[in-house]
C-alpha cells in the first residue's frame, strides 16, 4: 500500500484545494441567493449556483511556470495560506499510510452515496412499470400516467426525461391546474433541470463528508423549484391562484427522486406560494442580474485560481518539500556509523565518515523521480591508505527503500565500505530540531573540520575560516543540543573558540592556547 501513498498524497493535495474552492463558493451563494432573488428574480438567483463549478474548475487549472512575482489581495493570501497548510508531500515515513486510508475512506463514502441515489432512482422507476404513455398535446417529452396516486407530478431522468402524472391527475386537478402542472414539468425539461440535478448529486457525492454540502443540496433544489415557478408565471401570470391551488392539492412525495424534479410540496410550499404574490422583475433588472452573475463567476474563477497558485508562481506561499536520508556506513561487518541528513528542496547534503582505514566525504542530492520514486545522486571520494577512489552513482528506488552502494577495497587489507541510504519525504524530528536550532548527531572518528562543516550546514550557519581547524579524529554523541554549542565543543577540541556573528562562525585560537 505504500506504493499508493504518493498518488494518494497528490490526490489529497488537489482535493484540499478543491474543497476550499467549493466551500468558499458555497458560502458566497448562501449569502447572495436571497438578495439576488429579491432584486433580480428567482431565475437569475438560481444561476448563482454556477459559481460552484466555475470556482472548482478554476482551482484545478495549471499555473504558469515562468511567472515569479504576483501581488495578491489579502483575502487571496489568506485562502492561499489555507491551501498550503496541508501540502501533498508532507509527512515522514512513519505515517505515510494515513493518506492512502484517508483517500480510500473518502472513495468508499462517495460510492455509497452514489449507490444510495441510484437505488432511490430505481425504486422510483419501479413504480412506473405499469405506467402508460398518454397524449397530452404538442409536448416534446413523453408523458406517463402512473398506476398510483402518490407518484408524480414530476420530471424524471436527465438523458431522456419524461413527465410523470399521478393516476388521479384528471380527477384531482381542474383544467387550468392541469395546464399549469404540465407547463411546470415541461419548463423543468426545457431548462435541463434533470442534468442540473445529476451534476448536483455528483458534487454531493464528492463532498459527502461536508455538512455545508448537505445544506447546499437542499437550498439548490429549493432554488430550482422557485426558478421554474418564476419561469412558468412569466407565461401564465394571470393564473397565479390556480397555480397555488395545484400546489396545495398535491400530496407529499413518499419516494425520493435524486435525478429529476418533483412537483411535490417537499420543498417549502409556504415560500413558493409567497413568491407567486411578488411582481416579476422587468427586463432591465433581469439584464442587470445577468451582468451581476457574470461578474460573480469571473471573480470566483479569479480568486480560486489565484489562491491555488503553486510554488512556481508564488513561492512565498508554498512550503518547500523537504527530504531526509538515513545513512549507514559500515565496513567488513563492523558496527556502522549512522547519519541522518536533511535538505529543503534538492539542495545537496554533506556527509563525512572516517575509520582507521580511510576517510569518506560525499555530497548527496535527493529529488522526486515521480511515480512514488526517489532519486539519489552521490558525488563522493574515499581516501584509503594513500589511495583515492571517486564515485558519482545515481540511485533510484521507492521512498522508504534502502539503496546501497560500495566503494573502496583497493587495498587488500581493507574491505570495501558499504553505504546504505534510505530516502523519505519530510525531515521529521531531524528537521524539527534544525528549525528549533538544535542538532542530534553521532560521530565516530570523524575529522574535526568535516564535522564542523556538516553541523554548520545543517544548522544554517556559514564557516568563515574552516581551514583553521585540523583533521584530527573526533568521536561524540550529540542529542538535541543547540547548534552553536555543538560548534563551540568541536572548536574546543582543536584548542579554538567559535565566534558567532548572526549566521557566520569564525574560529580563533583560545587565549593562552
Amino acid at each position: 500500500m505504500s506504493n499508493l501513498d504518493p498518488f494518494a498524497g497528490a490526490v489529497i493535495g488537489r482535493g484540499w484545494i478543491l474543497l476550499l474552492a467549493f466551500t468558499a463558493a458555497l458560502l458566497a451563494v448562501g449569502a447572495l441567493r436571497k438578495y439576488c432573488r429579491r432584486v433580480f428574480g428567482a431565475e437569475r438567483a438560481f444561476l448563482l449556483w454556477l459559481l460552484l463549478p466555475v470556482a472548482m474548475l478554476a482551482s484545478q487549472l495549471p499555473h504558469s511556470q515562468t511567472l515569479r512575482i504576483m501581488v495578491l489581495p489579502p483575502m487571496v493570501n489568506t485562502l492561499a495560506s489555507a491551501v498550503n497548510a496541508t501540502p501533498a508531500d508532507a509527512g515522514d515515513g512513519t505515517g505515510v499510510h494515513g493518506r492512502t486510508w484517508l483517500l480510500l475512506g473518502w472513495a468508499v463514502g462517495a460510492l455509497l452515496l452514489l449507490a444510495r441515489a441510484a437505488i432511490a432512482q430505481l425504486r422510483y422507476r419501479a413504480r412506473l412499470r405499469d405506467a402508460r404513455q398518454v397524449d397530452d398535446g404538442p409536448l416534446r417529452w413523453p408523458v406517463l400516467r402512473a398506476r398510483h396516486a402518490d407518484v408524480g407530478p414530476a420530471l424524471i431522468g436527465a438523458w431522456r426525461p419524461c413527465i410523470v402524472l399521478p393516476s388521479d391527475f384528471d380527477q384531482r386537478y381542474d383544467v387550468a391546474e392541469r395546464t399549469l402542472i404540465l407547463a411546470h414539468e415541461s419548463m423543468h425539461a426545457r431548462r435541463r433541470d434533470g442534468w442540473w440535478s445529476l451534476c448536483a448529486q455528483i458534487v454531493l457525492a464528492l463532498f459527502w463528508f461536508h455538512p455545508l454540502a448537505w445544506l447546499g443540496w437542499g437550498a439548490f433544489r429549493h432554488d430550482q423549484e422557485l426558478a421554474c415557478d418564476a419561469a412558468v408565471m412569466g407565461r401564465h401570470g394571470h393564473l397565479r391562484r390556480s397555480y397555488a391551488n395545484a400546489m396545495l392539492k398535491t400530496q407529499s412525495a413518499t419516494l425520493q427522486l435524486p435525478i429529476g424534479c418533483s412537483w411535490s410540496p417537499r420543498h417549502p410550499i409556504t415560500e413558493r406560494i409567497a413568491m407567486l404574490t411578488l411582481p416579476l422583475p422587468h427586463r432591465g433588472r433581469k439584464f442587470a442580474g445577468s451582468l451581476f452573475i457574470a461578474a460573480g463567476m469571473i471573480a470566483a474563477a479569479g480568486f480560486a485560481y489565484a489562491a491555488s497558485q503553486d510554488a512556481a508562481v508564488t513561492p512565498v506561499l508554498q512550503k518547500p518539500v523537504s527530504y531526509q536520508v538515513a545513512m549507514s556506513v559500515s565496513r567488513g561487518g563492523k558496527p556502522a556509523n549512522n547519519f541522518t541528513l536533511c535538505s529543503n528542496g534538492a539542495q545537496p547534503m554533506l556527509m563525512t565518515s572516517q575509520d582507521g582505514q580511510g576517510s569518506l566525504q560525499m555530497t548527496v542530492t535527493v529529488k522526486s523521480a515521480g511515480k512514488g520514486q526517489a532519486q539519489i545522486h552521490v558525488d563522493g571520494s574515499l581516501d584509503e591508505n594513500g589511495h583515492r577512489t571517486s564515485m558519482t552513482p545515481t540511485l533510484r528506488g521507492a521512498w522508504g527503500q534502502a539503496l546501497s552502494v560500495k566503494i573502496g577495497g583497493a587495498d587488500a587489507a581493507a574491505a570495501p565500505l558499504t553505504i546504505s541510504m534510505t530516502p523519505t519525504l519530510g525531515c521529521g524530528a531531524a528537521s524539527a530540531s534544525a528549525e528549533r536550532g538544535t542538532i542530534t548527531e553521532s560521530v565516530k572518528d570523524g575529522r574535526v573540520r568535516d564535522v564542523a562543516q556538516d553541523i554548520a550546514s545543517r544548522g544554517g550557519y556559514v564557516l568563515v575560516n574552516p581551514q583553521s581547524l585540523d583533521e584530527q579524529a573526533v568521536t561524540f554523541d550529540f542529542k538535541q543540543i543547540p547548534v552553536e554549542n555543538a560548534l563551540q565543543l568541536i572548536a574546543r577540541i582543536d584548542g579554538k573558540v567559535a565566534l558567532v556573528h548572526g549566521k557566520q562562525v569564525r574560529f580563533e585560537t583560545m587565549a593562552g592556547g
